[in-house]
């Protein structure tokens, strides 16, 4: 246990060490058991017959899925570009001195904080087009993710710049350099630099949150599992499929955090 860990925990002792062994051995029984269950309910009702996972074989099905990761990247990426430029920027205008930029962005960042995605969604996909407003499906799933995104985006920046040892700014009024000009040459490149990891880990909520594609009929890889399992009456093997596919994208991209992360706190010789 390090050093921070003893100020804030006391050292477990033997009849502790041995309690939560004892807990963990029986919540792995549990989980063991529950896990048995499961797959014994699955097997008597031919969910893992070879059968229901044939269609996995033909090229089509695999198509028609990766088509669907396609599509899910694609919405994932995009978003990501509106929503990351987007949270600077109303960061930078939470942390301004002037009070014209200061209130209207944390207005933004705690409106769209507050109302759910699914929400925002039903605005874009009902709400505008009875007053003029009609965008394409694509554009209908992507703006309410971009624009969710984008408040949650802005506090991880202004978080970010908060966090940093003052002394930087001071040594750039030392140097002549104005409120604006330390925020954008000494500031705000640091606090990125070290923001990186949680960027990149805000990616996994951007493709989770496109699984809300088959509100606005979207065709990404969960709505295109439904409609494929619906189709062939194998709900439950094409949704493991899917979620096998999250899983893997989802690993790649905490995986690439946690090296970004490491990567960070190496000290530079």
């Amino acid at each position: 246990m390090s050093e921070e860990s003893r100020l804030l925990f006391d050292v477990p002792g033997p009849r502790a060490r041995r309690r939560t062994w004892i807990a963990t051995v029986c919540s792995l029984v549990l989980l063991a058991g529950a896990l048995a269950l499961m797959v014994r309910q699955f097997a008597l009702h031919s969910e893992l017959s070879a059968s229901q996972w044939s269609v996995f074989a033909q090229w089509p099905i695999l198509r028609f899925l990766l088509t669907g990761i396609e599509q899910t990247l694609l919405v994932t990426g995009v978003a990501a570009a509106i929503a990351f430029p987007l949270g600077a920027v109303v960061a930078l205008a939470r942390l301004s001195r002037g009070r014209w930029a200061r209130w209207p962005a944390r207005l933004y960042s705690e409106l769209f904080r507050a109302v759910p995605l699914l929400l925002l969604l039903y605005v874009f996909l009902f709400g505008l087009p009875r007053a003029g407003v009609t965008f394409p499906v694509f554009w209908q799933l992507v703006l309410p993710v971009s624009l969710s995104n984008a408040a949650v985006v802005a506090e991880i920046f202004r978080a970010g710049v908060l966090a940093q040892d003052r002394g930087q700014a001071e040594a750039a009024y030392s140097l002549g350099m104005t409120y604006g000009q330390a925020m954008r040459w000494v500031v705000v490149p640091q606090a990125v630099r070290k923001l990186v990891p949680a960027l990149v880990s805000q990616l996994v909520r951007l493709l989770k949150d496109s699984t809300l594609g088959y509100v606005v009929s979207y065709l990404e890889l969960l709505h295109k599992a439904q409609v494929l399992g619906e189709y062939y009456h194998n709900v439950l093997p094409t949704y493991l499929v899917a979620a096998a596919c999250y899983v893997l994208v989802n690993g790649l991209l905490s995986r690439t955090a946690g090296w970004l992360e490491h990567r960070q706190s190496r000290p530079r010789g």
